[in-house]
């Protein structure tokens, strides 16, 4: 395949039209179009639908920028390192994160990141589901107990358990009777299996709030509508202020957060630096640390 047809042929998808990729790339239009063309020729397919006034990717297209821009990006980036004589981080990082994890220290961590590393252009995306890294072109994921995938590697930076929780003004139930509850998802009745300093024991709880949101259940929950399970991260300065009590560890609870990347590239600088920066936010990847970045 040729490299020049296809990163022409990049050039083009990313600003939607010849024209557009000519003014930016200050290259003849007739000559973009000739290379297009003859990577549809050599590939024996069509990769725009050319009807119309804006050009359109086909679906053959959209496939072949996803996958190659991004390594064509870093093509370019490693000459450019190699010439410039070094491996300082530079560049653009996407990355994909939680939805909590993001709302409660992604931004500081960000933030700090841009200021060490002025040259790397961090991009972050919240989203809970399974991104697929290569077809969405992203550089690094973190994400709450993976499952394992033999495309992907990396480690786990953070570690936390989910515990039960409720206001001083909420008295506990007798064992035989639900508490009310405030819940993460569906509504149903549920049961909490949590151990105690007395010993394992079992909390009813009948939902009278179901929320979308963890920061949405924690606020509730502190003006006594209910219990909730929460990380324990979240609510760590609640419990030692006193303006929640602590009913139980959730049994078999504890959690992870990986930062996973595809095992099929070579790590890149900018990757690298990122991890680097996780391990020294987190040295000992304990839920007191993850609580130092949530405002209280």
């Amino acid at each position: 395949m040729d490299l020049i047809a296809l990163a022409d042929f990049n050039l083009v998808a990313r600003h939607g039209g010849f024209s557009k990729a000519s003014r930016a790339s200050r290259r003849p239009k007739a000559t973009l179009s000739r290379r297009v063309t003859e990577l549809e020729n050599a590939l024996q397919l069509r990769l725009f639908e050319r009807g119309g006034r804006n050009l359109k990717l086909t679906e053959e297209g959209r496939a072949l920028h996803e996958r190659t821009a991004a390594l064509l990006t870093e093509l370019d980036e490693t000459a450019a390192t190699i010439a410039a004589g070094g491996d300082k981080p530079r560049g653009r990082l996407r990355i994909s994160a939680p939805l909590l994890f993001s709302q409660t220290a992604m931004g500081r961590i960000a933030a700090g990141f841009a200021l060490k590393y002025p040259d790397v252009r961090l991009e972050v995306t919240t989203e809970d589901r399974a991104v697929d890294m290569i077809e969405e072109g992203y550089d690094l994921v973190i994400r709450v107990d993976p499952d394992p995938d033999e495309s992907l590697v990396g480690r786990a930076f953070l570690h936390d358990r989910l515990v039960v929780v409720a206001s001083p003004d909420l008295p506990r139930p007798a064992a035989d009777l639900p508490a009310p509850g405030v819940v993460r998802g569906a509504g149903d009745r549920q049961t909490w299996k949590v151990v105690t300093s007395e010993g394992p024991a079992t909390i009813g709880i009948e939902p009278i709030l179901a929320l979308s949101s963890l920061i949405m259940v924690r606020d509730a929950v502190r003006t006594g509508v209910g219990a909730a399970r929460m990380p324990i991260s979240l609510v760590s300065h609640d419990l030692a202020e006193g303006t929640l009590l602590h009913w139980g560890d959730i049994e078999g609870s504890e959690i992870a957060l990986w930062a996973l990347y595809p095992s099929r590239r070579l790590l890149s600088a900018r990757v690298s630096a990122f991890l680097d920066f996780l391990k020294q936010a987190f040295p000992n990847g304990t839920p007191d640390e993850l609580a130092a970045y949530i405002a209280r």
